[in-house]
C-alpha cells in the first residue's frame, strides 16, 4: 500500500508540473513552419554590414550632391563673397537669410542693400539653421536662396532660334562637368549672337548659382535646353537643317576653311574626354582651330568663343569670304 501511494503521489506531483496546458491548438506546429529565405546582411536594418552600406551610400551622395543643394528645388549659395558676386552679378534670388548674432561687414552690408534694392525678402536666422542648409558649415552667417533654374525644351530652342530672323547659330556641350565652363559659353553665345546652349540631362554640369555669377548674367538672357538624349536631339536638329560641327584639334577641316554663316550647331567636347563617340559620329563635320606655338588644345570655353567670334564675323560680311 505504501509503494501504492508514493505512485499516486508521484502521479499528481507529475499531473500538477507548472506550465503543463492541455493541446497547444497547433501554435507550436505553426511555429515550427519555415518563414522564407534568410534576408542578404545587407537587407537587415540591425545587421553591420547593412549600417555599414547604408553610409557608403550617403558618402557618395553627398560627394555628388553640390553644397547647399538639394536634389530638387532652390540652391543655397553659402559665404560673404559668393553670396555679394551672385547678387552684384544680377544672379535670382528669392531670400537672403542672415545670421543677427554675426559680426557684420561691408560686405553683409553691401549684400544687404543690394537684396533690399532687388525686393528680395531678407530673414534673419539662427546658426543652427544655416549649418542645417550646409554640409560643413562654412556659410560665415549669411546664404542665398536661388530657385531651381528652368530648362527650355530643344524643340522650343530650335524653333525660337529659327524665328529670330537669322539662321540658327547655337551650341551643344558633351561631357562637359565645370558649371564655371558652362556659365562661359553661355557667356560667349550670347556676345556673339548665338540663339541658346543645349546640355545633356545626365553627366553634365547645370545652370547653377557658380554658371549664373560666371556668365555674368547672360544666363538670364539666354535660353538653356536640356536634351534627355544629346546625339538624338542632335540628329532631330540636323534633320531640321542645322549643320553639326564638333570641335576637336584632329578636325578634318580648319575653323580658316569652314563656312558657319548657315543654320549651324557647335558641338564642344571637355578638354580631357573630348567629344563621346556617339556624339562624333552624329556630326557632319570635325573642326580644329588653327593655333600657333606648342598648345595643343584650349579650355572648351575658349574654344566655344573662339569659334562663334569668327562665325559671327562671317555672319556680320557673308560676302567677304
Amino acid at each position: 500500500m505504501a509503494g501504492n501511494s508514493k505512485r499516486k503521489g508521484a502521479i499528481r506531483k507529475s499531473g500538477t508540473k507548472k506550465g503543463q496546458t492541455v493541446g497547444s491548438g497547433g501554435q507550436r506546429r505553426r511555429g515550427l513552419e519555415g518563414r522564407g529565405a534568410t534576408p542578404k546582411a545587407v537587407d537587415r536594418p540591425y545587421h553591420a554590414a547593412h549600417k555599414k552600406a547604408n553610409a557608403a551610400s550617403k558618402a557618395v551622395a553627398g560627394r555628388g550632391a553640390p553644397r547647399g543643394r538639394k536634389d530638387d528645388g532652390p540652391e543655397y549659395v553659402l559665404g560673404r563673397n559668393p553670396v555679394l558676386e551672385c547678387l552684384r552679378a544680377g544672379v535670382p534670388a528669392t531670400a537672403l537669410y542672415l545670421v543677427a548674432t554675426s559680426e557684420p561687414d561691408d560686405r553683409v552690408a553691401e549684400a544687404a542693400k543690394l537684396a533690399g534694392d532687388k525686393g528680395i525678402a531678407i530673414l534673419e536666422v539662427g546658426k543652427g539653421e544655416l549649418d542645417r542648409m550646409s554640409a560643413n558649415g562654412l556659410h560665415q552667417g549669411i546664404a542665398l536662396q536661388v530657385p531651381e533654374y528652368r530648362y527650355a525644351h530643344p524643340d522650343d530652342l530650335m524653333q525660337a532660334a529659327r524665328d529670330s530672323g537669322t539662321p540658327p547659330l547655337l551650341v551643344a556641350l558633351d561631357n562637359i562637368t565645370d558649371p564655371r565652363n558652362l556659365g562661359a559659353v553661355i557667356r560667349s553665345v550670347a556676345a556673339f549672337g548665338g540663339h541658346g546652349v543645349l546640355i545633356p540631362q545626365r553627366r553634365s554640369a547645370s545652370v547653377t548659382a557658380v554658371a549664373w555669377r560666371t556668365s555674368a548674367g547672360a544666363a538670364a538672357r539666354l535660353p538653356v535646353a536640356q536634351a534627355p538624349n544629346l546625339t538624338r536631339t542632335l540628329k532631330d536638329w540636323a534633320a531640321s537643317g542645322a549643320q553639326l560641327v564638333g570641335l576637336d584639334a584632329e578636325g578634318d577641316v580648319t575653323l580658316d576653311e569652314y563656312d558657319g554663316s548657315g543654320p549651324t550647331v557647335i558641338v564642344v567636347g571637355s578638354e580631357g574626354k573630348g567629344l563621346s563617340r556617339l556624339v562624333r559620329e552624329t556630326c557632319d563635320s570635325i573642326l580644329s582651330i588653327p593655333m600657333a606655338g606648342d598648345v595643343e588644345s584650349l579650355n572648351a570655353s575658349v574654344a566655344a568663343g573662339v569659334v562663334l567670334a569668327e562665325f559671327a564675323r562671317q555672319r556680320r560680311a557673308p560676302t567677304a569670304r
